[in-house]
């Protein structure tokens, strides 16, 4: 351990930082990709069968919460 120097170390520190980072920007961007993908179905005049169902699914937990909350 003594064999290391200084620059390995700021080279590994560095390189995590740098690693960290780069793969949060790209879960990131592949959130926001699916989120634009979201509004496009939303605003087509012709919605999706994958978005009539997550759309009826979301309608009945809403449904489903504002029965348990009068009860």
């Amino acid at each position: 351990m003594i064999g290391i120097g200084p620059a390995a170390l700021f080279g590994l520190c560095f390189g995590f930082m740098f690693g960290t980072g780069c793969s949060l920007a790209i879960m990131y961007s592949i959130y926001q990709g699916g989120y634009r993908k979201g509004v496009e179905e939303s605003l087509a005049p012709e919605k999706s069968k994958r978005f009539t169902l997550a759309l009826a699914r979301i309608e009945a937990r809403r449904r489903a919460s504002a029965q348990a909350s009068r009860n």
